[in-house]
């Protein structure tokens, strides 16, 4: 096979969709035993549904998906801050953003990429290069394939990354964050909604999937955790409703994992070896866009394929993709430390301007990340 893509993630599974479509030979080399997406739900922004157009998806993804209409920024009460109508921009774009489960993304994903390309427990050792030009993977199983083109999908720890182009310590953002999902009825105004509640050192934010399902999430500093691991102490000071979400979640639905984020590479393609999405670029989840721009690395891939060569497509689109990529790992950096403020004084400041910040700002900065960069 031609190409080879590490990781069956959403950003290696959407590559593969986009070489199919391309008529390009591939094989995706996933290290797990099943796919088995971790973290619950995800939300899908309209430059993210805008890609799965382009590709074909977007209806089947609408189909097991929930429509976010409303995004409210909140106090840890649920009194509201400030509220954003994305009703224009469904309309401006002709999409929805999209709440969903990661278990239903990758079903479609893996439908559409097929399993007969995907081939499962085989975890990257080393890659070496031959003579020839082509790759060697060499898998911890023992086994080795050869391929001339690796696009390394494989996450904010890429074994491909390490290998190829050096090793990048991480960034903590002294943050843990604690993930689920659960069946619950909510009031009918939290339909369609997306909301995100803000307090000292500590934040949630829930969103209705499909049926009853409501995936949610909550924040705290680690120097608050170091105090005290107990979900339930660190949301006592949460609205009822909120902390009913998180104790009617099963402990088996709720995952644990620190917030980190990669330093900026300016390098993503090197002797017909890529790096897409958090390979590249891993951003911290503060603006829902981690996914969705490993997604529009697809996308940019996907439309210089249709004026060039694979080679020629992947060396090119870093310089397509690096700075959109870059703003929004360090706006999503900021964002995600103004929001886990822990002095009061600082708090009252901050909740005044954000419940002050004019909508066409706010709208201003939606569209530059809704926009799909030109190729």
């Amino acid at each position: 096979m031609k190409v080879s893509i590490i990781g069956a993630g959403i950003a290696g599974l959407t590559m593969a969709v986009a070489l199919k479509r391309a008529n390009i030979p591939f094989i995706v080399y996933e290290s797990a035993e099943e796919i088995k997406p971790v973290g619950a739900g995800i939300a899908m922004a309209t430059n993210a549904m805008q890609v799965y157009r382009h590709l074909g998806l977007s209806d089947k993804l609408y189909e097991v998906g929930q429509r976010i209409l409303k995004v409210q920024l909140t106090d840890l009460n649920l009194n509201v801050l400030t509220e954003s109508d994305l009703s224009p921009f469904e309309t401006q774009y002709q999409l929805a953003n999209m709440a969903i489960h990661r278990s239903e993304l990758h079903k479609v994903l893996v439908e559409a990429v097929g399993m007969e390309h995907i081939i499962l427990n085989k975890r990257l050792e080393g890659i070496d290069s031959l003579e020839s030009g082509d790759h060697q993977l060499i898998f911890t199983d023992g086994s080795c394939a050869i391929h001339t083109y690796i696009i390394g999908a494989d996450g904010i720890r890429s074994k491909v990354r390490e290998t190829k182009f050096g090793a990048y310590p991480l960034r903590e953002a002294k943050q843990v964050c604690w993930r689920g999902v659960l069946d619950i009825d909510l009031p009918e105004a939290y339909d369609n909604l997306s909301l995100e509640g803000w307090g000292r050192a500590k934040r949630f934010g829930f969103v209705k999937l499909i049926d009853r399902q409501v995936y949610w999430y909550f924040l705290v500093n680690e120097s608050i955790y170091e105090q005290t691991k107990d979900l339930t102490a660190l949301t006592s000071d949460c609205h009822p409703m909120v902390q009913q979400l998180f104790a009617e979640t099963k402990s088996d639905d709720i995952f644990l994992s620190k917030i980190q984020d990669l330093p900026l590479l300016d390098q993503w393609y090197k002797n017909k070896v890529a790096l897409i999405g958090d390979a590249a670029h891993a951003t911290t989840p503060n603006l829902g866009q981690g996914a969705c721009q490993a997604i529009e690395d697809v996308y940019v891939i996907s439309k210089l394929l249709v004026n060039y060569s694979l080679e020629e497509s992947l060396e090119r689109y870093t310089g397509i993709r690096r700075q959109k990529a870059h703003a929004i790992v360090k706006q999503s950096w900021m964002m995600g430390q103004v929001a886990q403020l822990n002095h009061p004084n600082l708090i009252t400041i901050r909740n005044a301007i954000f419940r002050f910040i004019p909508g066409f700002l706010k709208n201003w900065q939606m569209k530059k990340i809704f926009d799909l960069q030109e190729v």
